[in-house]
């Protein structure tokens, strides 16, 4: 069972889901609740805590400043965000911050349930990837491995403005030697990592009927709907319309 907490300055909010959610049935626990950020947060730093599922517009201390600090501090868990406002860039915001999802109340049933059992297939992958690293000593904590884990974490964590020589940057490597050690431990070129994480990212937003694809292009790093076309089609083999038409 995963831990998730509820934060919503609003009491009836919270009950509800807290009472008539089949948390359990999907994979998770919950372990409290709260009505501001600064108490989650408190909460958070003591405990663990897998999951937060927040609301944005709350006293104290808002959502987008509890998971800005969640990220500023590397507190290992996933926020999503259920809010009652639509702005765009609430949710542009909260992917800077690794937000995992951005609902909108009030949350048809459906949609959550979809969206939690996909946030736990992809904590469980984690999991699993996780324990398989544990399985290989020879290689854990070596130079190369962190390395290649700070250059991984860099990206999913900044794949919409990434690039090599940013990510150069925060390794303190030259770029091109970057580039040729990035393939040399791993096998895949920095450029079909960066691809890939922008493109698993577009399919979870587009999902989210609320976003036109030139929004979730421009949310993955494509300023041009074209190119993020382009690159969709042949990644997954269609169209981005066609994909979310096929959901």
């Amino acid at each position: 069972m995963y831990k998730i907490i509820l934060v919503d300055d609003e009491v009836s909010s919270r009950n509800a889901l807290c009472n008539y959610f089949p948390w359990n049935r999907i994979g998770f626990e919950v372990v409290d609740q709260f009505s501001d950020g600064q108490l989650a947060l408190d909460y958070v730093r003591r405990h663990t805590v897998d999951v937060i599922f927040c609301d944005i517009i709350m006293p104290n201390m808002d959502g987008l400043l509890l998971a800005q600090t969640i990220y500023q501090e590397k507190l290992s868990c996933k926020i999503v965000f259920l809010s009652a406002y639509k702005k765009f860039d609430y949710a542009q915001q909260a992917l800077k911050y690794g937000v995992r999802n951005y609902l909108v109340k009030p949350a048809k049933y459906k949609e959550l349930v979809e969206v939690f059992q996909r946030l736990k297939l992809e904590m469980d992958e984690e999991q699993e990837h996780s324990e398989l690293q544990e399985e290989m000593p020879f290689q854990k904590g070596s130079i190369s491995d962190r390395t290649i884990a700070a250059v991984q974490h860099y990206i999913a964590q900044n794949y919409k403005d990434a690039t090599l020589e940013s990510t150069a940057g925060y390794v303190n490597m030259n770029p091109c030697y970057l580039s040729q050690y990035y393939y040399q431990k791993t096998g895949s070129h920095f450029s079909d990592e960066l691809l890939r994480i922008r493109m698993e990212r577009a399919v979870i937003l587009l999902d989210n009927y609320r976003y036109k694809i030139k929004d979730v292009s421009e949310m993955v790093g494509y300023m041009n709907a074209k190119n993020f076309t382009k690159a969709f089609k042949k990644y997954y083999g269609k169209l981005p319309t066609k994909y979310r038409n096929n959901l």
